[in-house]
């Protein structure tokens, strides 16, 4: 690592950072082959490598599958990269059904997009499937956790909601932070500092600390963290008269904070070795090749691919096996190795970051990418003005039935406050929010196109003048109140269409209702 002390300024070499992408990428394939034969299972095991024969391969994992669709949407998209672009990518190239992937995906193909696809209908949005493809974002944006953290949100809002979501931010802030940071409890800290200190993630967390510093044993740590927040995950594939008792059964699909617990019970008492500190999460049961993946990335992330022992990295070489994708049409380019995943992430990261925190130094050393430091790597808020200021908690804290759209000129949102189902002649409220994105007033028109017979008030056009962010609040809120009549669809579709005086930019935001009532 390098500091430049003109400006206070860290910058990641690049022999660093292929290094560690190495070892991010590796570990996760050692920590998903090791655990997937106990996934689903409840128990205390004691098993101190992998106990299958591997015939120099690694075992396929979604772990590590969805994320090399990202690695291809990166790559055409950009900082482009939002939730509705992913899961159009979801809905063409990931085949499983099961769980929260199901659910989000079954949501979009009725036309409710996220964040509302990752809530409605979705008992596992709570669940594990978003923290396991936190690295991608990570792996982009090293040492510059703030930017990372926002990608798995949008990440996340596809097929997860709350607990799912903090489960992705707080690892990919670990693991991006890992790359300047090797301070284990710091780097703890930064994760927590992005999620919301009551949430299941932060419970889960804080109750394999508290069992670590009070001297109890792993096996008894297991125990309080799936006491404290309990989980189901190990009893899915288990017959129901073989479940210990020494741990309750928590409620289907709330599945997060015990496994990042768990997560978290192998970092703390694996005490720096990378194999013991993945066996200690496999040990533990639950999703096992989730939790031990997850860690052996991270302790890649922190010390390189060099750091890893050759005793775990030569049963599995250096090939990428994959499951669940949709390899018989075309639009993918799948790596087939590690090497050429670390190889793709290094040429992208340079486009990604753009120019402010990547620079090509010279011909021989390549390029570095500009970290934070410090206090830097934690969650801060950004002053927008005078009046203003903003963090990443806000982003947190919005509902997740509100949906938002960028238009360049101006962004908006729109707030269906709950689910998204309307029942005859029985009114709904909805939120219009719209951000200036121009430093200069505009005046805004909204029209609404609805459905023979429903009505709206304050009516189906509305006139709304925008301020700036400019020494004032850029933003104005307009609520309208929505009455169907007349339902004999089960599905309607409405626009919102929003103009600026004086710019041919239109803005149309579809909104998807359904006839019916939320299941509870």
């Amino acid at each position: 690592m390098k500091r430049t002390y003109g400006g206070m300024k860290m910058k990641l070499s690049l022999s660093e950072y292929r290094s560690k992408l190495m070892g991010c990428w590796i570990g996760k394939n050692i920590g998903g082959t090791l655990g997937a034969p106990f996934e689903c299972k409840r128990g205390v095991f004691d098993f101190d490598f992998y106990t299958q024969d591997l015939n120099g391969e690694p075992l396929p994992n979604d772990d590590l599958d969805l994320q090399l669709v990202w690695l291809n949407v990166a790559e055409k998209y950009g900082r482009g990269v939002n939730a509705r672009i992913l899961g159009e990518y979801w809905l063409s190239y990931i085949v499983p059904n099961w769980g929260e992937y199901g659910a989000g995906k079954n949501n979009m193909r009725q036309g409710i997009v996220p964040p509302l696809s990752g809530y409605v209908d979705n008992v596992f949005r709570d669940s594990n499937g978003a923290f396991i493809r936190s690295e991608i974002w990570a792996c982009l944006a090293p040492g510059n956790p703030d930017i990372a953290v926002n990608y798995a949100w949008e990440d996340a809002i596809v097929d997860h909601s709350h607990e799912g979501v903090y489960a992705e931010v707080f690892f990919a802030a670990i693991e991006s932070a890992a790359f300047v940071e090797s301070d284990r409890n710091k780097l703890i800290e930064i994760g927590l500092s992005y999620i919301p200190t009551d949430s299941g993630v932060a419970k889960g967390v804080a109750s394999a600390m508290d069992a670590y510093t009070s001297g109890l044993t792993w096996q008894e740590a297991r125990i309080k963290v799936l006491t404290d927040v309990p989980g189901s995950f190990g009893i899915l594939g288990m017959d129901p008269r073989d479940l210990p008792n020494d741990i309750p059964v928590g409620k289907m699909g709330y599945d997060a904070p015990s496994n990042v617990g768990i997560t978290i019970i192998g970092w703390l008492y694996g005490e720096g070795d990378f194999g013991n500190s993945i066996c200690i999460a496999n040990n533990c049961g639950e999703d096992t090749d989730c939790t031990a993946a997850t860690l052996g990335s991270i302790l890649g992330i922190i010390g390189g691919a060099q750091s890893i022992p050759s005793k775990w990295t030569d049963p599995i070489g250096d090939s990428i096996k994959t499951v669940c994708l949709n390899l018989g049409d075309q639009g993918l380019r799948i790596p087939k190795t590690v090497t050429e995943l670390t190889e793709r992430i290094i040429r992208l990261t340079p486009s990604f970051l753009g120019s402010t925190l990547c620079d090509v130094v010279t011909a021989a050393e390549g390029y570095t990418i500009e970290v934070k430091d410090g206090e830097q790597l934690f969650s801060q808020p950004q002053q927008v003005n005078a009046w203003l200021s903003r963090s990443f908690a806000d982003k947190l804290q919005m509902s997740p039935f509100r949906v938002a759209y960028d238009f360049v000129i101006f962004a908006a949102a729109v707030d269906y406050g709950e689910e998204p189902f309307v029942q005859e002649g029985v009114s709904k409220t909805i939120k219009l929010i719209v951000d200036n994105q121009l430093f200069m007033q505009q005046w805004l028109q909204v029209k609404w196109h609805l459905p023979a017979n429903w009505s709206i008030t304050p009516g189906l056009q509305v006139g709304t003048s925008l301020e700036n962010y400019h020494c004032n609040i850029g933003r104005t809120e307009l609520v309208f109140t929505i009455t169907p009549n007349d339902m004999q669809e089960s599905r309607y579709d409405l626009i919102v269409e929003i103009t600026a005086q004086g710019r041919p930019t239109k803005g149309l935001i579809p909104l998807v209702f359904i006839n019916g009532v939320p299941k509870r």
